[in-house]
């Protein structure tokens, strides 16, 4: 495997939440602090984004993509002087899998996954990502584009087998958006992730991470 795949097994992530929401005009919801990664992918309309420790609200328009991989509390809202309502209260009765609307909806629509990271080695992972991971140029959302028109359209219309669809689907979106944040390696600076994307050292870190992986495994077999 390259390395960003052997990376990605040995932290054996999986989603075991998907599905979207579908807001009115005038909405604000506030969500807790997560474990693993929060994906959005915004389908229509716009809203501010703002996260915990994080100086300035983000603006996310349609198409636009973001990763929350930090764990960190985080407000979407069309206005945030708005008194948020708890997101835990919204997805109580949400129904996974499912576009689920809050006020009314029509206004802002979006598709949603929330990564488990089952592996031991989580912090390899996270700890070299920034607290919001942002694709918002059009090229960039271009090659995101298959993916969320193939997830809403199994949302929408639920067929057998579409649970696993969804899952594969929001693996490949988690993929690709990591991709596109490597690839600004040289604009961001320096770190282990972005090293994945350059050949040189990508090839050698390909073989460091064989070994790497096959000592993991091992070791995760004696304990």
């Amino acid at each position: 495997m390259d390395p960003l795949s052997d990376m990605l097994s040995l932290l054996r992530v999986r989603s075991y939440m998907s599905g979207g929401f579908d807001a009115g005009r005038d909405w604000s919801i506030q969500f807790d602090r997560h474990d693993g990664i929060k994906f959005y992918a915004v389908i229509s309309g716009e809203c501010w984004l703002s996260v915990d420790d994080v100086s300035d609200p983000v603006p996310v328009r349609s198409g636009d993509c973001f990763l929350l991989p930090r764990g960190r509390a985080f407000r979407m809202a069309s206005d945030l002087s708005l008194t948020p309502l708890d997101g835990a209260i919204f997805f109580s009765t949400a129904q996974n899998g499912r576009i689920n609307p809050y006020n009314g909806g029509g206004h802002f629509l979006s598709v949603c996954g929330h990564f488990a990271l089952a592996g031991d080695h989580a912090d390899i992972l996270l700890g070299v990502l920034p607290p919001i991971v942002h694709i918002y140029k059009e090229s960039d959302k271009e090659m995101l584009r298959w993916c969320v028109d193939q997830m809403m359209h199994e949302l929408r219309e639920p067929r057998p087998g579409n649970s696993l669809v969804i899952e594969h689907l929001a693996h490949m979106m988690l993929v690709q958006a990591l991709r596109l944040h490597m690839a600004e390696g040289p604009k961001r600076g320096p770190g282990f992730l972005f090293a994945l994307a350059d050949k040189q050292a990508s090839a050698a870190i390909k073989c460091c991470s064989t070994s790497v992986a096959r000592w993991v495994r091992a070791s995760a077999r004696w304990t």
